[in-house]
């Protein structure tokens, strides 16, 4: 049986020391190299970027120049000019463990029902020491159609999935309209139409704090905007359940990430909205967390003010 091919869609801008990192996590996995396309998308740098890819790695990788247009754009670019059966994305800012890709590839040959096939994370901080272990299975128990689990969180490392070629045919890839929240979207895009697989072992580590173009300053509205035109477009064919459950978590971490951008009046908005949601146990105990920080911050502001 032939080996299938793999393509490696790294998107880089103006980082030729991290992205030969990146590439050089690819270059050196077990699975057999001529099964192994590495395409590095230059989304309209200005450094030497193609210079030391040459340099160090010759024609082993396809280098890709392409006006600037953001990390989706890129993405997008990279898949359209791929030529596998399966697709694999990396960051130039992170970094696979040796086996990744041969271990995913075996699980997508022996499961014809799975669409896409992820990974457990080690992030890392910028001097690439890992610090703690993202394990999918927290938030995705079960292999299968996992849409339920992905509606209520739908976190995504790009850098730890491999999908089929047909998945990004089918879901157009990544949304280059959104600033932020790329991987959200594109998370529940494929989790609606495709059964989802996950290996529990950290074989991907990605870098966390490091401005590259997936880490830009988040934003929460960019999530809540995601999560609000999906159940629009969708909300039909989702259980009623899984539409509140998927609000209220939105709502509740995006509160939190207002409380933490110093914005009380938006944190308490969606901390409204999120008791609207709270059916279960587990959120009920969630939204009393929230009241409770949402009101330690108001003193807070209100003992500054009278300081002053």
């Amino acid at each position: 049986m032939p080996t299938p091919l793999v393509s490696a869609v790294i998107p880089t801008f103006n980082r030729a020391r991290d992205v030969c990192i990146a590439v050089g996590t690819a270059a050196a996995q077990t699975y057999p190299a001529s099964g192994l396309e590495i395409i590095v998308v230059d989304d309209g740098g200005s450094d030497d970027t193609e210079a030391v890819l040459t340099r160090d790695f010759g024609s082993r990788v396809r280098y890709l120049n392409k006006p600037n247009g953001g990390v989706s754009a890129a993405r997008n670019f990279g898949m359209k000019a791929a030529q596998g059966a399966y697709i694999a994305l990396l960051d130039d800012d992170d970094e696979w463990l040796p086996t990744k890709i041969e271990r995913q590839v075996e699980l997508l040959e022996n499961r014809p029902d799975i669409g896409m096939v992820i990974t457990d994370v080690e992030r890392m901080d910028e001097q690439r020491q890992g610090f703690e272990i993202f394990r999918r299975r927290e938030f995705i128990p079960e292999d299968g159609w996992v849409l339920p689990h992905v509606l209520r969180n739908p976190a995504l490392a790009p850098a730890s999935a491999m999908f089929r070629r047909e998945v990004f045919e089918t879901t157009g890839g990544f949304d280059a309209s959104l600033r932020t929240a790329e991987d959200l979207d594109f998370h529940l895009k494929v989790a609606r139409r495709y059964q989802e697989a996950v290996i529990a072992e950290p074989l991907t580590r990605a870098m966390r704090g490091h401005q590259g173009l997936s880490a830009l300053a988040r934003t929460n509205r960019d999530y809540l905007e995601v999560i609000e035109r999906f159940l629009r477009q969708h909300g039909d064919s989702v259980a009623r359940s899984d539409r509140d459950a998927a609000l209220f978590w939105a709502y509740a971490r995006n509160a939190r990430g207002f409380l933490w951008e110093g914005t009380l009046q938006e944190a308490v908005t969606l901390a409204g909205k999120a008791a609207t949601r709270a059916r279960t146990r587990t959120e009920l105990t969630e939204l009393a967390r929230l009241g409770l920080d949402v009101a330690k911050n108001a003193a807070v502001r209100a003992r500054r003010r009278i300081s002053r």
